[in-house]
């Protein structure tokens, strides 16, 4: 992890400004120090407040969110909004392309996200630009007459990363948003609004919980005036997370920084590991964060074996946990048809890393052969809605 400060002049940082980031986890967002006052802002459980504040109503606000809000919009350096979910807080960004708007997006994307923007074709007649996020001119030329260009960097599957700054610049020069999902990078790894940005978006039920147990999204807004565009389709929407929610997710905060630091160290040396694994065609690792993408060899069915036959790694849909994670990403209908058929997405969590490493290698053994007592079906029935993240 680059262990940098937060730039002196970033905004909406309060008294944080000039801090490691680790420091700034564990102190933003904290109420006031006062004798006998709690350390950390208790759970709200409210839905009316008296007359007179802020509030108001639990639809508008909650002290719970606010502490979250105040110490992840520390971290990204901008003014945060909590939402109830991932796809909340995407859906709020794209609620922002007018009817008949240009969206330029990645080809590879989460796929909750390419099912919002099909929507927003079939029922807002918005044309979406389909881009590698890793050749900044090309973004740059679809990025010319649009309302939102809109990245993931790295990219989920496929783990492409994009020149964010060349981005940021060519957005502001065709007048577009510029928004970027930072769910796998985390503001530890990258600060998206320093490279131009104008909002950034996370799924703070993966890595910034951290611990499998919240589902929530956040919406980090460059200034106080596109805050307030975010949080008012939050509010009309009614997509506001739960106090115990939110009192977790900034829980989870808390710790991320040494989490981050071991899951990291735990990916770059399984990496290493597996780079020339007769087992695999591929090994993609961008060189920082906690994912790796994985292609067997043999393609769907010789992945679905080796996901089935895991005992520490968590065969499951999500990432960024303690616990590390694997699934094979083209078993989700919503999946690009260029992610190969057999890649398998790895989040690495926090267990010794030699245990991890004994637990793939004899899963790949199985990648040519059945997995005794498991009978994976690679073209099982899945709901056409599903997404997986």
């Amino acid at each position: 992890m680059d262990n940098h400060r937060l730039a002196d002049t970033a905004p909406n940082e309060g008294g944080h400004a000039g801090l490691h980031p680790e420091t700034v986890a564990v102190h933003a967002g904290r109420p006031p120090r006062e004798p006998d006052g709690p350390m950390s802002t208790p759970v709200h459980l409210a839905s009316t407040f008296h007359e007179g504040g802020p509030t108001a109503y639990g639809r508008y606000g909650n002290p719970s969110w606010t502490a979250f809000e105040e110490a992840l919009g520390a971290l990204e350096g901008g003014a945060c909004v909590a939402f109830a979910s991932g796809m909340g807080a995407i859906s709020a960004v794209l609620a922002l392309v007018p009817t008949g708007g240009v969206v330029v997006a990645p080809r590879h994307s989460y796929t909750g996200t390419i099912g919002l923007l099909d929507d927003l074709v079939a029922t807002r007649d918005v044309s979406v630009r389909f881009v590698d996020v890793r050749d900044a001119d090309a973004v740059a030329d679809a990025a010319d007459g649009a309302d939102l260009v809109w990245v993931e960097s790295p990219t989920n599957p496929a783990l492409e990363v994009a020149d964010l700054a060349a981005i940021g610049r060519a957005a502001r020069a065709s007048g577009a948003l510029f928004a970027v999902d930072n769910t796998f990078a985390t503001p530890l790894l990258q600060r998206p609004l320093e490279s131009g940005a104008d909002l950034v978006v996370h799924s703070a039920t993966k890595s910034i919980s951290g611990h499998s147990d919240v589902v929530m999204g956040a919406v980090i807004a460059r200034d106080a005036a596109l805050r307030d565009r975010i949080a008012t389709r939050r509010s009309l929407g009614g997509a506001i997370p739960g106090p115990l929610d939110a009192f977790l997710a900034l829980r989870g905060l808390r710790t991320l920084p040494v989490r981050l630091d071991r899951a990291q160290a735990n990916a770059r040396e399984l990496a290493s590991r597996f780079a020339a694994h007769p087992a695999l065609d591929e090994v993609r690792y961008p060189g920082f964060g906690t994912i790796i993408s994985i292609v067997v060899a043999g393609g769907a069915d010789a992945a679905e074996r080796v996901a089935a036959s895991t005992r520490v790694w968590v065969h499951s849909t999500s990432l960024g946990g303690v616990e590390s994670q694997l699934e094979r990403r083209r078993r989700w209908p919503a999946e690009a048809d260029t992610i190969p058929d057999g890649l398998v997405r790895l989040s690495v969590g926090l267990e010794h890393v030699d245990d991890l490493a004994r637990d793939l290698e004899q899963a790949l053994g199985h990648a040519t052969g059945p997995v005794a007592g498991a009978a994976p079906d690679p073209a099982r029935s899945v709901p056409p809605a599903a997404s997986g993240y």
